[in-house]
């Protein structure tokens, strides 16, 4: 059943959240960006379509103790340097986020399950956002994403006048049912915006994208292709896209000693790093053309073969206006797919 508060009401509902567990809300810092913040009193959300960086962050932060060693001598001592979690509320969501927490899901939770991730992912309660005006860079379209369904434990869509609220799971429906001053009805409103935003988003310039260059078993056909020459020479090797990516996972694990204790922690990596997975015998990926090749083939047809067809991308856009080149996977697309640069 569909439930609403009047938008002049949403520090009551956030209010209620935060008293319940931990809330994150997207809103805007000091230097103009929007992230995923713990929510305090007077806070806003942004009227930023997107974050800065994606809400994985929450589940596979950027930086992660794993575990300490206390070494004494022969003797080595464990010491538990994780982080105390607790039951969150992760309110904001859009669709082409929530989408990336399946890619991490198929990742992290399958064979061998990384318990880090899964204890995060337990301990929250997501709750989407629909989107009001998707951007030209938006092409989650292309991917089977409806911007204006966007799923979670609960959705939400703002209108005019009303935040609408929709349970979708168990946690969400515990949720709602903690929340006794939300109104009954919306629907029609929620209707209304779900028409308004898949009019806007079949009208973007990337909506269609042709994929069809690209999918599972499609390595052979790519891999050699020139012109990965061409696409690859300006990358600068920075790595920004795969840190404001949604569904990016590469890490690297690394030790720092204190000098009383060693304490082992994981951070982000990027396959478009000169030092990514090298090893005594050297790097496998010594030229910035493989490293770039890499990064898209991942995206594009490693991922799907390995994942009954899912591409790796969500159409975010981000990686579209933050890299400093201008270079991007819709490049890439159009290159190798025969629609030209």
């Amino acid at each position: 059943m569909m439930k609403r508060i009047p938008r002049g009401e949403i520090d009551r509902l956030f209010a209620a959240l935060a008293g319940m567990q931990k809330l994150y809300i997207p809103a805007d810092d000091p230097s103009g960006q929007a992230r995923f913040t713990p929510w305090a009193e007077g806070m806003a959300l942004t009227q930023r379509l997107n974050t800065a960086r994606s809400a994985k962050d929450l589940f596979f932060p950027q930086v992660e103790n794993l575990v300490g060693f206390k070494v004494t001598g022969k003797q080595i001592e464990m010491i538990e340097t994780r982080d105390p979690l607790e039951d969150f509320i992760l309110f904001g969501v859009r669709a082409c986020d929530l989408r990336g927490f399946e890619i991490l899901d198929s990742v992290f939770l399958s064979d061998p399950v990384d318990t880090y991730y899964q204890s995060r992912r337990q301990h929250a309660t997501v709750v989407t956002l629909a989107c009001s005006r998707p951007e030209e860079t938006c092409f989650c379209g292309n991917f089977g994403i409806d911007p204006a369904e966007p799923g979670g434990d609960v959705s939400c869509w703002l209108t005019e006048d009303s935040l609408c609220w929709r349970a979708n799971t168990e946690k969400g429906e515990a949720l709602t049912a903690a929340l006794p001053f939300l109104e009954d009805g919306g629907e029609d409103a929620a209707q209304a915006q779900r028409e308004a935003v898949r009019e806007i988003a079949a009208r973007l310039p990337l909506n269609r994208l042709d994929l069809s260059a690209f999918g599972p078993g499609k390595t052979q056909a790519l891999f050699n292709r020139p012109e990965w020459k061409r696409l690859s020479e300006a990358c600068l090797g920075c790595g920004t896209c795969t840190f404001v990516c949604p569904t990016c996972q590469c890490y690297d694990i690394e030790e720092f000693n204190d000098g009383e204790t060693v304490r082992r922690f994981r951070c982000w990596d990027s396959c478009m790093y000169s030092d990514f997975t090298q090893m005594s015998a050297g790097q496998p990926r010594p030229t910035q053309l493989e490293r770039f090749r890499q990064r898209f083939m991942h995206k594009l047809v490693y991922y799907p073969d390995n994942n009954d067809g899912a591409f790796g991308c969500v159409g975010c856009g981000r990686c579209l206006q933050k890299c400093p080149i201008h270079m991007n996977i819709v490049k890439v697309v159009k290159t190798l797919g025969g629609d030209g640069a």
